[in-house]
């Protein structure tokens, strides 16, 4: 194979990120590593689905419905592990609840009849994983007064600032991103509780690449904090290294799933 395309489906401002990483792959495999950004990413799944792109970042949620079907043609490839001291030097993230520093609001209880947003329907850390919290406290989407999908994190972080929802479940990664990025963000946003941890979004690669291939690119990630140029693609995303995590390790997002499942969702 002399060129592979990969894709993320991440948020947007992970894009450099990925861009960076095809350059990497590309120097180090002497294969073109072609970054597949310029479409919506719903388009990139479905691309990664039919086998027209093989590598992609994504969700643990549809991870686990992909390699949870019959013969799946995808497998995992490698995860992320944050920097960040709440986790632990594991490949894992939370969903943080955020609202307006201003707001009146100090915990989630407070959220019962309050507006909420969520990124979109099939995420895991800004829908799932607060149905399964809801499933646990007995309740459903109603505990809300208002569900609205925002259609991205950042989307739902600008919703709050301009007070047309209280709160929102905020991938941690993200927010950390979105922060960096926007310093002036702490001093008008708070965080009020903290679901998780989750496995972190895993990167998946087609089975349609040979097999010693799948494996050359996989260690490369997983050696890539030990290159000073793979350090820096690294450092900027705040990422410490990659992990050669296992299928089990998805299995919390499974028990989710299956929980979050169990309680209606619906925009109000």
């Amino acid at each position: 194979m002399n060129t592979l395309k990969l894709t993320s489906c991440m948020a947007p401002n992970a894009d450099d990120f990925v861009k960076s990483l095809a350059e990497y792959l590309t120097n180090r495999l002497n294969i073109h590593i072609e970054a597949c950004l310029d479409i919506p990413w719903q388009e990139r799944e479905l691309g990664f689905d039919a086998g027209d792109i093989e590598i992609c970042w994504i969700c643990g949620l549809p991870y686990i419905w992909k390699v949870d079907k019959p013969a799946p043609q995808v497998e995992l490839l490698a995860t992320p592990v944050l920097k960040g001291r709440r986790y632990r030097n594991r490949a894992v993230y939370y969903s943080d609840v955020v609202v307006h520093k201003d707001s009146p609001i100090r915990k989630f209880a407070d959220l019962e009849g309050m507006r909420w947003s969520y990124n979109e329907p099939q995420s895991h850390s800004g829908t799932y994983v607060v149905r399964d919290h809801l499933a646990k406290m007995g309740k459903d989407c109603r505990y809300f007064g208002k569900i609205v999908e925002s259609g991205a994190h950042q989307n739902s972080i600008q919703m709050i600032l301009d007070n047309r929802i209280d709160a929102s479940a905020i991938d941690s990664w993200v927010l950390e991103l979105e922060m960096i990025k926007r310093p002036e963000l702490a001093s008008k946003l708070r965080v009020i509780d903290t679901l998780g941890p989750s496995s972190f979004p895993p990167w998946m690669i087609s089975r349609l690449v040979p097999v010693e291939l799948r494996r050359r690119i996989k260690h490369l990630l997983v050696e890539m904090h030990q290159d000073p140029i793979g350090r820096s693609i690294l450092d900027k995303v705040e990422i410490s290294h990659f992990s050669a995590t296992e299928d089990r390790d998805y299995d919390p997002i499974r028990k989710m799933a299956q929980s979050a499942e169990k309680i209606e969702w619906a925009e109000i």
